[in-house]
């Protein structure tokens, strides 16, 4: 093997510390934006690879993240998806979504509003009520997530509040979010 090369010891561990920063980069890039913001969808590649491919690439890259891309074989770079297609939610958009071989990982970033669990029984039957209702809930939590995967491996979550709106307070973890890991891994099969 060459030094570049991941060993088969190194590789879950590197993999998922590279995914890690990954998705809380896009959390972090997606922050700066502010709130209320579409769903964002990221192809996740590994940049050495994508710097083989495409040389003319390194030019448009931060030199930090060429020099950690060289020192770390799965070292990644996300590049966000323009021009999705239309659909009427986030289940929809992603089963219509497909991914190359060259891309290994994808990530998302979506908004939501949570509420305890012992709010949901008072939740109105009609949507428009449930919706008018949420909204105004005094215990209501607006949340970002950002979720990647990785093709045939790991997965990490970064959810970040409204309430508590700084970088250094973002929550992370690998399954926090099993229903959109999962459908983040369907597209990449």
């Amino acid at each position: 093997m060459t030094d570049d090369a991941p060993t088969p010891d190194a590789a879950p561990d590197a993999a998922r510390q590279a995914l890690a920063d990954a998705v809380l980069e896009v959390e972090h890039h997606v922050a700066a934006a502010g709130w209320d913001g579409p769903v964002r969808v990221f192809a996740l590649v590994r940049t050495q690879a994508a710097l083989e491919a495409e040389p003319s690439l390194a030019a448009q890259l931060d030199p930090a993240v060429l020099a950690a891309a060289q020192a770390e074989a799965w070292h990644l770079t996300s590049v966000e998806q323009e021009g999705l297609p239309a659909a009427p939610d986030l289940e929809t958009l992603l089963a219509g979504l497909s991914w190359p071989g060259t891309v290994d990982g994808v990530a998302v970033t979506v908004e939501r509003v949570v509420l305890p669990p012992e709010a949901s029984e008072d939740v109105p039957d009609d949507h428009d009520a449930a919706l008018a209702w949420l909204l105004a809930h005094p215990q209501r939590e607006d949340v970002r997530l950002a979720v990647g995967v990785l093709r045939d491996g790991p997965a990490w979550c970064v959810v970040r509040t409204r309430r508590h709106d700084e970088d250094d307070l973002v929550g992370q973890g690998a399954d926090v979010v099993p229903g959109l890991i999962e459908a983040l891994r369907s597209t990449l099969d």
